[in-house]
């Protein structure tokens, strides 16, 4: 109501104040003054009314609202007049905002949002470590029997869950074709141990997961919307996945996406697998859920498990393959992955371009109070006092980072939809939108923008000499020379975070080139490379398999076009998949517990050809031999490197005890990489005709478009069997492409962030420059007019503009030393201190800088002396 009440009050203040002064007039009349006299008299009595009216709204509750809106009013006043500069500098504070807004919801979506899962703080992944004095933390999957003996023994997990990644196909139905998914495997009580329940149907029971118990099977939200059509009906039905019957008995809620954000459906662990795989303390295939204990630590409970698996192993020392110990790490720690030390960099490199923002902002306020210095003289000579000056300096600030700051949030909103579009695949995706906290964030960040470089701009005009400021005539340099240092001195800083943002760009840049252009060893152009998979179920181990992939392999040869074609479980770039321990039959037994280790493939004869790796000695395959008798085995150079070394391999076996498999050598192939950026490691082919695999990648190469074959090649899938899904259809460009995406993906935005930085620095630098000369014109005037040559009035002007600029290439190439170290373990094949990339950043910098001062140089000498001083 008091506000209600204010319109009467002032109206009130008014009356009073004219019926005081009224009165004082007339008893100045009565002493003899004329009426003009007498009123002047009466306001130099009474005092300043304006004065009085501020004095007496100090005492009323709502005076600090009033003043701020009536700052308010002037500050959008003031920058309506100057409608360029409040366009710039709100798109330059909307950049910096906005970058610094969607890295920090990418951060927090991803790395700070706890788990959805009940109390998320409790959960960890445990894993297997200390094979070796070199594995103390290692992170390695689990046995199924040691997860057994841990879910027994602990004292510290109130719960412990199995879990596996895995793909299955999905049969066609109703006319819809067949498809491959991503699939996940775990113990019955994973979703107990997570504290989840279905969104529709039920939870899988123990007698589920068991290798007698009927299939059952989980769909996720999105299965069951897109392959189903979000219909209830489908409970209790039957589908087909991987040509076994499962029924479906739950739908999970729309956010699942355990154990990563491509896993489709879900399946008990214990049906899947035979049960004396299931007990094996050599079959490392799975990764462990735990619950902690109340008031247990994650190093208790990982020293819990620990002394449980050096038990284990003291009692299996002729086990190979049994580890001595565990460790553990969060759960969200685990699902983020590697992505925490680059999305952290990123939003560093935003905080940079926000700094620099700000720079330019504050500069850019520094400038127009310099102009409007006499303005705030005379208003400072009227009694206007400083602190309320520096109060409307702060608001036209704040104006501009508000709407900079909204601007911003639409532009984060933009980048952040762009985002989950093109990377759906990273880890907690979903949980990347803008909430209440991104909003505070963003508020946050506002303030602190406008204090920033409302601050600045206010202390540089905070300058008291009112009469020598009166005094100044409208060219004079009187009094600039200050806020031309503080103008440069702020352009170094912005230059130097500019050079560290450029140096880290083109570090990442640089490793990205070397990372795709890393010799693969095979073909890697006009290459095509398709995921076919064939049933256990339909297809038993021997013949029908080994059959299959030949009569695939020839009617693919077979097309028109297609120059070689070949199969391998999983070809250069696709990962690691698996090893085999093993040991050489011709050397020497190895100590108890002790063996070899190498990379297993299964792949055709051909498959070498197709892919262009050289066959170094011996041969390939002997097509003749098949099943029982394909008893070959083709190594790597790596591999003959580090276990033959002197000696010629061919002729050699390879025994793989807990495989129950010797094999011959008969071949040496070149090295190829199993993921792109890791060193080529030992690995072992064995022949795809052995019957034994199921699932791999064909390989077809051509002189022509390869991907015009995907088509033809699902058909002939197709017609072998028409519930076989072809899926993961790439190019080996494409497949090396989407393998680097992460580093694409840091690449491209940090060299986004310096290119906006440098335009920025660059705009800043012209600014500064363009300032100079604008309050040295009467002396540039005085000297051509005194003779000097205006070729060395530009280059003092060019060097004037420069030196800030050099200055702040050497703090920037300073500070990119530490920065490049601790980039250190993102970069590739190169150095952090990469002497190519600091030269051509220098360079760069250099020719951008020497531009940015050339056109305001290039203007103060070509000044008229005497328009110049006729100006003033």
């Amino acid at each position: 109501m008091k506000w209600l009440r204010m319109k009467r009050i002032d109206a009130d203040l008014e009356r009073e104040l004219c019926s005081d002064i009224e009165l004082e007039e007339a008893e100045q009349r009565d002493g003899g003054l004329s009426p003009d006299e007498a009123h002047y008299a009466a306001l130099r009595a009474f005092g300043n009314p304006a004065l009085i009216r501020e004095q007496a709204r100090a005492i009323w509750s709502w005076n600090w609202l009033e003043s701020l809106a009536r700052d308010l009013r002037i500050s959008l006043r003031t920058l309506r007049r100057t409608p360029g500069f409040t366009v710039i500098a709100i798109l330059v504070m909307a950049l910096g905002i906005g970058a610094n807004v969607a890295l920090f919801t990418v951060v927090r979506g991803v790395l700070l949002k706890p788990l959805p899962f009940e109390d998320p703080d409790r959960l960890v992944m445990l894993y297997e470590c200390c094979l070796d004095e070199n594995d103390t933390a290692g992170h390695n999957v689990v046995s199924p029997g040691m997860y057994g003996e841990w879910k027994e023994q602990n004292q510290s997990f109130s719960n412990l869950a199995l879990v596996k990644d895995s793909r299955v196909g999905l049969s066609g139905s109703g006319g819809q074709l067949p498809e491959k998914l991503a699939s996940g495997e775990f113990s019955w009580d994973l979703l107990r141990t997570l504290g989840v329940q279905p969104a529709l149907g039920r939870d899988f029971t123990q007698s589920d997961d068991s290798p007698s118990a009927n299939g059952t099977v989980l769909l996720s939200w999105g299965l069951w919307k897109r392959r189903f059509g979000g219909d209830r009906g489908i409970l209790n039905q039957t589908i087909y996945l991987d040509a076994e019957p499962y029924t479906v008995i739950g739908i999970m809620p729309a956010w699942f996406d355990f154990p990563d954000s491509a896993t489709q459906l879900w399946t008990p662990i214990y049906h899947d697998w035979p049960p004396e795989l299931m007990t094996s303390y050599n079959k490392h295939m799975f990764r462990v859920v735990g619950r902690l204990k109340p008031g247990v630590s994650a190093a208790q409970g990982a020293a819990d498990v620990s002394l449980i698996s050096r038990r284990i192993h003291n009692e299996r020392l002729s086990e190979p393959w049994v580890f001595k110990g565990a460790n553990s790490r969060p759960l969200l720690e685990h699902m983020v992955g590697d992505i925490k030390k680059p999305l952290y960099l990123l939003l560093e490199a935003t905080c940079c371009l926000l700094l620099i923002a700000c720079l330019n902002v504050a500069n850019l306020l520094v400038a127009r109070a310099a102009a409007r210095r006499k303005e705030l003289a005379i208003r400072t000579a009227l009694g206007g006092g400083w602190l309320r000056l520096m109060r409307e300096r702060l608001m036209e600030s704040l104006v501009l980072s508000a709407a900079g700051g909204a601007l911003g949030l639409v532009l984060a909103a933009a980048g952040l939809a762009w985002l989950r579009h093109t990377r759906a695949d990273m880890s907690r995706v979903d949980s990347i939108h803008i909430d209440g906290v991104v909003a505070a964030f963003t508020v946050g960040i506002i303030v602190l923008c406008a204090l920033f470089s409302g601050l600045i701009a206010a202390f540089s005009s905070s300058d008291k000499r009112v009469l020598s400021a009166l005094h100044e005539a409208s060219r004079s340099v009187s009094g600039g020379g200050a806020r031309a240092r503080l103008r440069k001195v702020l352009l170094m800083v912005e230059v130097g975070l500019t050079v560290v943002l450029l140096i880290g760009a083109g570090l990442l840049l640089k490793s990205y080139e070397r990372l795709r252009s890393a010799d693969m060893g095979c073909i890697t152009q006009n290459v095509l490379t398709l995921h076919i998979g064939i049933p256990d179920a339909r297809y038993a181990k021997g013949a029908p398999r080994a059959n299959f992939f030949d009569t695939l392999l020839e009617r693919v040869r077979a097309l028109p076009g297609v120059d070689a074609a070949g199969f391998v479980t999983v070809a250069p770039g696709q990962g690691y998949w698996g090893d085999w321990g093993f040991t050489i039959v011709e050397h020497p037994p190895m100590p108890q517990g002790a063996v070899l280790d190498a990379i297993k493939r299964w792949s055709d004869a051909k498959y070498f050809a197709a892919m262009g790796i050289p066959i170094l000695r011996g041969r390939t395959f002997d097509d003749s031999k098949r099943l029982d008798a394909a008893n070959e085995v083709i190594i790597s150079q790596a591999f003959a490197n580090q276990y033959f070394p002197g000696e010629d391999p061919i002729g050699k076996h390879v025994n793989a005890a807990l495989e129950h498999r010797v094999t011959e050598v008969v071949g040496v192939v070149g090295d190829t990489r199993y993921i792109i950026g890791e060193k080529p490691a030992p690995m072992m082919y064995f022949p795809l005709d052995d019957g034994d695999e199921t699932v791999g990648t064909l390989v077809i190469r051509s002189s022509h478009n390869v991907e015009q074959f995907a088509l033809p090649v699902q058909r002939i899938v197709s017609g072998m069997d028409p519930d076989l899904p072809v899926s993961d259809v790439l190019t080996m460009n494409q497949l090396l492409g989407k393998n680097t995406s992460d580093q694409s993906f840091n690449a491209t935005l940090l060299t986004a962030f310096a290119a906006l930085s440098l335009l920025l620095a660059a705009v800043g630098l012209f600014g500064v420059m363009s300032y100079i000369a604008a309050q040295r014109t009467t002396e540039i005037g005085i000297r051509i007019a005194l003779g000097a040559k205006r070729e060395h009035v530009m280059r003092k002007m060019l060097m004037d503009g420069m030196r800030p600029a050099v200055l702040g290439l050497v703090v920037g190439l300073a500070a990119s030393l530490e920065a490049g170290r601790l980039m250190g373990d993102l970069l590739y094949e190169i150095k952090p201190l990469d002497p190519a990339v600091f030269a051509a950043v220098s360079a760069t910098l250099l020719v951008v800088a020497a531009i940015a001062c050339l056109v305001p140089a290039w203007r103060a000498s070509r000044l008229d002396p005497m328009q110049a001083l006729r100006a003033e």
